[in-house]
């Protein structure tokens, strides 16, 4: 009984935690990206765009997956860099407070690498 519990925890922090990165930030991104193109942060230097485009990746079609369990190792990993680069790159100068959310999220798909996501997912 105690695996099924921590198998269905691990289901419910993949849905749970991929909805709210999906939709509360990533499908905004993704809907104004015409908008935000010019304007968003290049935290690595490749370009507005480029940095855009890899903040929407990972923050609507890595969650997806996440969601599904299909390779979680993976794209949790993709997310937690893109969480850390936001609260140590972009939110450097802001208070703790500011960096906190992006912190509490990278530590969610830290613990979603390590444990691959549980039993209930596609795994692949």
């Amino acid at each position: 009984m105690n695996r099924l519990n921590s198998d269905l925890g691990w289901l419910w922090l993949r849905i749970t935690v991929g909805l709210a990165m999906l939709l509360g930030h990533g499908w905004g991104k993704l809907a104004g990206f015409s908008t935000l193109m010019t304007k968003f942060p290049d935290p690595i230097g490749l370009g507005s765009p480029f940095a855009l485009s890899a903040t929407v990746f990972a923050e609507v079609f890595c969650q997806i997956f996440i969601i599904i369990g299909f390779k979680t190792r993976w794209f949790a990993a993709i997310s937690a860099i893109t969480m850390l680069v936001a609260a140590f790159v972009v939110h450097a100068s802001d208070p703790f407070s500011g960096k906190e959310k992006a912190i509490m999220y990278a530590i969610i798909y830290i613990g979603l690498f390590f444990s691959n996501g549980g039993k209930y997912s596609v795994k692949a």
